[in-house]
């Protein structure tokens, strides 16, 4: 049996697990993310939480695969910015080789958990698909003909910085007007606790008491029970989130679009209004292909089955 190791680096924990080459975790652990440490900290402690998962002298291990946040180049190795982990220009696959001599892959976290959601999860009867994961912010990634796409330095697939409103709201990145100040869940709780105020009479003010205790369930939970305000505002974050599909759609021409981060838990409520949305307003109508609308599978092990993913996929191809 071939497996290698998925590693999931985050600003508060580091998750590895062993993944065979059929997406199956097989075990899997988790240590704290030493910011202050450095990254030779990081890098020593993701060696060592490697090693007590797998023997390095297994010919069965293939290799591992990483999965960081920030700004990646896939192709050098090397983390070029990462702003949660304070690291500039750390050549990760190099100096993690130097600990475990076996082919180290990397990639940013949203592409990793793109290809792991195609590969292993539920877009894996596909060949090309986007996936768009709704947290604090809103990230991506996008299969064309079962490999990942990258872009120039392997900076691209930022979905989530992609203006649907000129002028708009001011986003995270700097820019006005993106995916992201839209679509986000921190979007999505802005936009409740504005309706909140101006609605006293929601019975959102019965699911969350204070503006605080707003979060990504308020409006749903409330529209779920008909309130108009609380249907205004998720009305609201389905146009801008099936305007965003759709560009995609347009642009790549997907067999199907995948939903995953903490607003997909809302599933089929939310997949379906999305599916009638874009039926609606697809572009060509009966003259263009559709695109299946699908939640994400993976759950919390996205990130490390998307990091194994890196590993395999290169398996593959060197097979072919």
């Amino acid at each position: 049996m071939m497996y290698c190791v998925g590693v999931d680096i985050g600003g508060m924990s580091i998750k590895a697990a062993v993944v065979d080459n059929k997406g199956n975790v097989l075990k899997k652990d988790k240590v704290v993310t030493d910011v202050e440490g450095g990254e030779d900290k990081i890098i020593s402690d993701i060696g060592e939480l490697v090693l007590s998962l797998v023997d390095p002298n297994d010919r069965n291990f293939v290799g591992i695969g990483i999965g960081c946040p920030g700004a990646i180049n896939s192709a050098a190795g090397t983390v070029d910015q990462a702003y949660n982990l304070n690291w500039t220009d750390v050549p990760l696959a190099e100096k993690l080789s130097r600990i475990i001599n076996r082919p180290i892959k990397i990639s940013n976290d949203a592409n990793v958990a793109a290809l792991g959601e195609t590969m292993f999860g539920v877009g894996r009867m596909y060949s090309d698909t986007i996936f768009i994961t709704l947290g604090t912010g809103v990230g991506g990634g996008v299969i064309i003909n079962n490999k990942l796409y990258e872009g120039n330095e392997s900076k691209g697939g930022e979905l989530g910085h992609m203006v649907i409103q000129v002028d708009g709201e001011q986003c995270s990145c700097g820019r006005k007007g993106c995916m992201e100040a839209y679509c986000s869940a921190t979007a999505l709780i802005r936009d409740t606790r504005r309706a909140m105020e101006k609605n006293p009479d929601s019975l959102m003010w019965k699911f969350s008491p204070t503006l605080d205790e707003v979060n990504g369930k308020t409006a749903f939970e409330c529209r779920k029970k008909g309130d108009k305000a609380a249907t205004e505002v998720v009305d609201k974050y389905v146009k801008y989130l099936g305007e965003g599909m759709l560009n995609f759609a347009n642009i790549f021409r997907p067999q199907a679009i995948i939903i995953g981060g903490g607003v997909s838990a809302q599933k089929d409520y939310l997949i379906d209004m999305l599916k009638d949305y874009c039926k609606e307003r697809l572009y060509g109508f009966a003259g263009m292909p559709r695109f299946d609308v699908l939640t994400a599978q993976l759950g919390n092990d996205a990130g490390m089955v998307g990091a194994a993913a890196l590993i395999f996929s290169e398996v593959n191809a060197s097979r072919k």
